[in-house]
């Protein structure tokens, strides 16, 4: 499968270029899939009475599925030629997010370095998760690899036996 035409390459991209993902509103229902899908049944996630005597007074969403969500979102915008991520820097959880809080995600490009002798780059992105309040509820950065613009070959020269 091939990336569409529109996806960015490294080379494509300058540090301290900034984009903003559209919003997405959490639910319920990414609460209970995240608890199934991790293993994750803490009562703070799934157990409204257990929520209401905690600080929140209701359940939470998950902080690593409020991560993945915003990933999603991050691959969306921009769009990139992305080979992995590679990497967390550092990942702050700020501020809880709760059942039908929408977030969305600004991305700065903080650092990219060439690797692969030209074929991929490195790239380091700020991210900060923002709710509808906008307020950040978690940032931090992370490492990916991205695909460089394909390498042109360079014309062949003519060799001493195929000059004229």
């Amino acid at each position: 499968m091939a990336y569409p035409s529109y996806n960015l390459y490294f080379d494509d991209m300058e540090v301290n270029q900034e984009w903003i993902s559209p919003g997405r509103t959490v639910t319920e229902s990414d609460i209970t899939t995240y608890a199934g899908f991790s293993g994750d049944y803490n009562p703070m996630h799934v157990d409204e009475e257990f929520a209401k005597k905690t600080p929140y007074r209701r359940r939470i969403a998950h902080g690593f599925g409020v991560f993945g969500l915003a990933s999603g979102l991050g691959v969306q915008v921009p769009p990139v030629r992305t080979i992995a991520l590679s990497g967390v820097r550092y990942w702050k959880f700020l501020l809880p997010v709760f059942i039908g809080d929408t977030i969305h995600v600004k991305t700065r490009l903080v650092e990219k370095t060439l690797k692969g002798r030209g074929k991929r780059g490195e790239m380091i992105w700020h991210r900060a998760i923002i709710n509808q309040e906008g307020k950040i509820v978690q940032e931090g950065e992370i490492y990916t690899l991205v695909e460089c613009r394909p390498l042109t070959k360079p014309m062949d020269l003519p060799t001493p036996e195929t000059a004229g």
